[in-house]
């Protein structure tokens, strides 16, 4: 379950508690569901009951407390709790690392995009000015990975540069005295929403910093925010954040192809979780190895000072503990919750909010800035994905390397909505 999914099941919940008579309210339009802060606990957290208290005529806990029920039987809701003055906790079903980095490497770069039509109909117009005509661009491939349908209209033909070069993409030119028809497959649609995109005008002509440069100028910026058209996104270096985000890419797949030349894949599958996997420390070395035992079972080096003790018969006992206890054949755990790991597990989980938050507001900056905090994440991590020296490739590396890749789907997913391109070398 996304972000977004659980919002609307938060609204309906309200929904539910104020049909049967348990609050008297306004459903809000959205509800903000957001990672828990201090204090809090499980996946997601929202504060939907300090919203509505007020206006409830309660506590925000006891309005908490009535709408727990109702998320209890939601799907994909596995436990609730109220921590705080009232903030309610989601544990979700099967929401364990492993099952994110599955589901983002199973959809790929449309990973966060509408599973289908929204019913949303969108008509989007802007001036005849480079900025306003490459962020009508953008909106418009956000809306339709949200499932609207749009059309894009300037108010006059752009110029040929602009398509050529910056591969903008516009439906039609003008303004007529009533919105054109739409239709699909013949059949009338909703009258659409007809919205302005008016950001800022580029102080300069950014066509000769080439489409990727150039889109990126634009874009990064909020509407409301002038845009730096100058050389410096093309400069190959930490301070230039375009870079980052497409070198981040290139890192991914050149360390995918050095896996491959290693003899391992990525898997999402368990990655131990003791302080040595997350150094990095193979765990399939030793014969007293197995790829579902922790590091504790017994490592090499621990059976050199226990062996002189195996003779005597009341000697065995004391070490015996230490060959296989139970808790150290149980299932690692998936993806161990390093600092590094969960500080891009975090936006990895967030991308779908963010992909509807930039629809919602026209806003494909949101999406940019996103893409950089991906971006600067999964390079302190991909030190740590191949084997160094005489290591050999362990579930540990196996679990990085698909965690790694998540990422760089994610990052192909949104620089291609962007109109930017996600290279496999830099």
């Amino acid at each position: 379950m996304t972000p977004v999914e659980l919002s609307r099941t938060v609204l309906r919940a309200v929904r539910r508690a104020v049909d049967e008579g348990e609050l008297r309210v306004a459903v809000p339009e959205r509800a903000v569901v957001t990672v828990p802060g201090p204090g809090g606990c499980g996946d997601y957290a929202t504060n939907i009951a300090l919203q509505l208290a007020r206006p409830a005529g309660h506590t925000p806990q006891r309005v908490a407390e009535i709408l727990r029920p109702h998320l209890l039987g939601a799907d994909g809701v596995d436990d609730v709790v109220v921590t705080g003055p009232g903030f309610i906790n989601f544990c979700l079903t099967g929401s364990t690392p492993m099952a994110l980095v599955e589901d983002i490497l199973r959809r790929g770069p449309r990973y966060g995009f509408a599973d289908g039509p929204s019913g949303q109909v969108v008509q989007l117009h802007c001036p005849r000015e480079v900025r306003a005509v490459v962020v009508m661009d953008a909106v418009a491939r956000i809306l339709r990975s949200q499932g609207a349908l749009v059309r894009t209209r300037c108010e006059a033909r752009p110029e040929p540069l602009w398509q050529d070069v910056l591969g903008v993409d516009i439906d039609a030119y003008g303004r007529p005295a009533a919105p054109a028809p739409l239709d699909v497959g013949g059949h009338p649609v909703p009258a659409p929403l007809d919205v302005d995109i008016r950001p800022l005008p580029a102080p300069g002509d950014p066509v000769p910093l080439g489409a990727d440069a150039a889109r990126w100028a634009l874009l990064h910026p909020a509407a409301h925010d002038r845009p730096r058209v100058t050389d410096e996104h093309l400069v190959q270096r930490e301070s230039n954040p375009l870079f980052r985000v497409r070198y981040a890419h290139a890192r991914i797949r050149a360390t995918t192809r050095n896996a491959a030349d290693l003899g391992f894949t990525s898997e999402p599958g368990p990655a131990p979780a003791s302080p040595a996997a997350d150094l990095g420390v193979s765990t399939e070395a030793g014969p007293a190895r197995t790829p579902q035992t922790t590091p504790l079972a017994a490592p090499p080096e621990a059976t050199a000072p226990v062996t002189p003790l195996a003779a005597p018969p009341e000697a065995t006992a004391p070490v015996t503990p230490l060959a296989a206890p139970p808790e150290a054949t149980a299932p690692v755990t998936p993806l161990a919750p390093t600092p590094e790991t969960a500080a891009l597990l975090a936006p990895l989980a967030d991308h779908p909010r963010i992909l509807a938050a930039a629809a919602t507001h026209r806003a494909p900056d949101r999406l940019a800035r996103h893409l950089v905090t991906v971006a600067d994440a999964v390079l302190v991590l991909l030190p740590a994905v191949l084997p160094r020296g005489a290591e050999k490739p362990s579930v540990a590396h196996r679990a990085r390397l698909a965690l790694a890749e998540a990422a760089g789907a994610v990052l192909a997913g949104g620089l291609s909505l962007l109109g930017i391109d996600a290279p496999e070398h830099i």
